[in-house]
């Protein structure tokens, strides 16, 4: 399993423009085979921060999200927002371990 943590900080006043692309995004990613879970959220303590978690079953379900139109889509939209810094940090995951149970 992958998991990919990320940041994307944007201008503030971008923030409803960015929720719709990111809602449009998390619909069709979680359509995708591979695709455990994907879900972005807004920073509460920092204006304009965004972050993603996502949990792919392999590199191949990966490399074939980034390929897909909704994918292009979002770039496409990102980019008009102005994003003033990006980090994504991809981890392989070898065992999950449920801390509720």
């Amino acid at each position: 399993m992958l998991v990919i943590a990320a940041e994307i900080r944007i201008p503030e006043e971008n923030m409803d423009a960015m929720a719709d692309l990111c809602r449009t995004m998390v619909i069709e990613t979680m359509k995708e085979p591979t695709c455990i879970t994907y879900a972005f959220s807004q920073d509460f303590s920092e204006a304009g921060l965004v972050r993603i978690f996502e949990a792919w079953e392999s590199q191949e379900g990966l490399d074939l999200h980034f390929a897909t139109p909704h994918m292009a889509a979002f770039q496409g939209g990102m980019a008009a927002l102005k994003p003033k810094g990006t980090i994504a940090n991809k981890y392989e995951v070898s065992s999950v371990v449920d801390m509720m149970a």
